[in-house]
């Protein structure tokens, strides 16, 4: 029996089964016309089955691609010609830099010039958003198409992962902290099935006064574990307690880890640091940019709580300009400079000078 139009799944809730389907090694369709699998969850049984169907492509980004030689004809990304007999050692290590100094010479590689890139740009904002590496696998797609498969058009996902998400509250409750024993926490739900995130108000915030407030990603190895690679856990802590000292304010946790790639990657960050990469290099050796986040959402929440300016607790003059352009006030810049220990020096310092924080 055919399901109803209004019972079958809409465009986020395909894109979301998508992210899903690769995390699990799945291939989606895209634009009816290619198969594409993230590299990092490929299995050899898939890589022979997608051999089997003709010419593969390997979609990297630009940045990925510039690490290894490769020539960019698609502006943000390269669809590299994989040869044929290419086996998974050879995609996962151009996917992956962990032994990129190990076997620093991979090519030649040739890049496509000519057809059109929006499959392969949709596969990668996929497996971005899916927090895998930024690397998928693409064959053309036989006729007819494997039964059960995701299908989505490229354009349309690319558009919807672009646009700017809209929140719902979910629930909220008193949560007394040792920062201020008045604080509330709430919980925003996007619509496209993301994760969730937070906000945790302190006191009574007037909404009609710039409330002191602060954006803060979260960090499982700052927060949590203490880390004294970042300075990310005692910022936490000195805004709350700023709050508290005054009485009132506004701390959106937002779940966007490692600047937006996910715990895995950021760990995988890390292991590049530790050969001699600064965080930007590693990002950038990785495949992603220097900061993924989407600051969208900080705005967003805002206005769901009914906040139309901010003191903004940060260094990171970015984030002042993307509430400013979201329609927030920023009246100050309030700086938040504390955890600077030995360990974290050369990270604060590659900040300073490639990302503009004023530290």
């Amino acid at each position: 029996m055919q399901t109803p139009l209004a019972l079958g799944p809409s465009l986020p809730e395909r894109i979301n089964r998508a992210r899903a389907d690769l995390r699990m090694g799945l291939p989606v369709v895209l634009s009816h016309s290619v198969l594409a699998v993230a590299v990092e969850t490929l299995s050899l049984e898939r890589l022979a089955a997608m051999q089997a169907l003709g010419p593969l492509v390997l979609a990297l980004t630009e940045r990925r691609a510039d690490t290894l030689k490769a020539r960019v004809y698609d502006d943000d990304l390269a669809r590299i010609a994989v040869p044929e007999g290419a086996d998974l050692a050879w995609l996962r290590a151009l996917a992956d830099p962990a032994d990129d100094l190990m076997v620093p010479m991979k090519g030649p590689l040739s890049s496509l010039r000519v057809g059109d890139a929006t499959p392969a740009r949709a596969a990668l904002q996929l497996a971005k958003t899916a927090q895998l590496l930024p690397a998928a696998l693409l064959a053309p797609l036989p006729a007819p198409a494997p039964e059960g498969l995701t299908d989505l058009d490229a354009a349309e996902t690319l558009a919807l992962i672009s646009a700017e998400t809209a929140f719902a509250p979910v629930s909220a409750a008193r949560v007394p902290m040792r920062a201020a024993e008045k604080g509330r926490l709430h919980i925003f739900r996007p619509d496209d099935g993301s994760e969730e995130h937070y906000a945790i108000e302190i006191g009574s915030p007037d909404r009609a006064q710039p409330v002191l407030a602060r954006l803060h990603s979260a960090c499982f190895t700052g927060d949590v574990l203490g880390s004294l690679k970042c300075d990310c856990g005692p910022q936490l802590d000195a805004a709350l307690h700023q709050m508290g000292a005054e009485g009132a304010g506004i701390l959106l946790y937002l779940n966007q880890e490692g600047r937006g790639i996910g715990l895995a990657n950021k760990m995988r960050a890390y292991a590049l640091q530790d050969q001699g990469f600064d965080t930007v290099e590693a990002n950038h050796r990785l495949g992603f940019q220097d900061d993924e986040r989407d600051f969208r959402i900080g705005a967003a929440i805002l206005r769901k709580l009914g906040f139309g300016a901010v003191r903004l607790l940060t260094n990171n003059p970015a984030k002042v300009t993307m509430l400013e352009s979201h329609g927030i006030t920023v009246a100050e810049r309030v700086p938040l400079k504390v955890g600077h220990s030995a360990h974290n020096a050369a990270y604060l310092a590659t900040k300073a000078a490639k990302s503009g924080h004023l530290l």
